[in-house]
This record gives C-alpha cells, structure tokens and sequence, in this order.
C-alpha cells in the first residue's frame, strides 16, 4: 500500500526535470507540506511541459498516478484525484491549455476518475465518485 510520505519521491523519480522546481517549493515551504499542495506543484511543472511539448516524461508520471489509484491507501487514492488530476486541469485551464490535452497519458483508473472530475464540475454529478461503481 502507497502512503503519502512515497508520494513524492515517487514522482521525482518519474519526473526528474521537476526537481529544481521542488526544490525551490520546498526552501520556501520547509515544514512538510500538505500532499495536495505538493501535487500542486506539480501539475504547474506539467502544463509547463506540456506546453513546451516536452512530454517525455509524461508516461512515467502518469504510471504514478495510475499506481497510487490502485496501490494507494484511501489518502493517496483521494490525493490522486483532488491533488493531482483535478489540479492539472485547474492549472491547464487557467494557463491557456486544453485539460483534455493529458488525456492520451491517462490509465483505465486514471481515466475513470478523470471523467468522474468532469462530471462533476458540468453539475451532471453531486460529488467526485458518485458514479464511479456504475456501468
């Protein structure tokens, strides 16, 4: 089971270029900082990549998220969701890229609760995870 202290290791592993970015993020952030701001940080780094179609190192990353999914204890699997997948497309959308525009990368789990965050912010569902058991 994937805890939230493997979190981030696992994705400077997956992510080597992201490492300047987090070490800067954590000099100004020295106490351990909350999971989903951490991923946060991330998703920034990833639109940054995607949209200098520097992708390379997406297949790995997205191999992460697809793990915590599964291997993830009930934290990470929300962390996930809410702290990645839901940030990368807050960031996406807010930095003049299609969300959609990571979708190729995305795992079955991965894809389940992406579509899940779609349908929640097009009001189609109350909560992230009301459907997904259905069909």
């Amino acid at each position: 089971m994937i805890t939230k202290e493997q979190v981030m290791p696992f994705f400077l592993n997956a992510c080597p270029s992201f490492a300047p970015d987090w070490e800067k993020y954590r000099a100004s952030n020295p106490d351990e900082g909350l999971l989903y701001i951490d991923m946060s940080e991330l998703a920034h780094h990833m639109v940054d990549l995607i949209k200098s179609k520097q992708t390379s190192e997406f297949p790995a990353v997205f191999d992460v998220i697809e793990r915590l999914h599964i291997e993830g204890d009930d934290y990470v699997k929300e962390a996930a969701t809410i702290g990645i997948l839901e940030s990368l497309q807050n960031v996406a959308s807010n930095n003049g890229v299609d969300p959609e525009a990571f979708v190729p990368w995305l795992g079955i789990e991965s894809r389940r609760w992406w579509r899940q965050l779609n349908d929640f912010w097009q009001a189609k569902i109350p909560y992230v995870g009301a459907t997904i058991n259905d069909g």
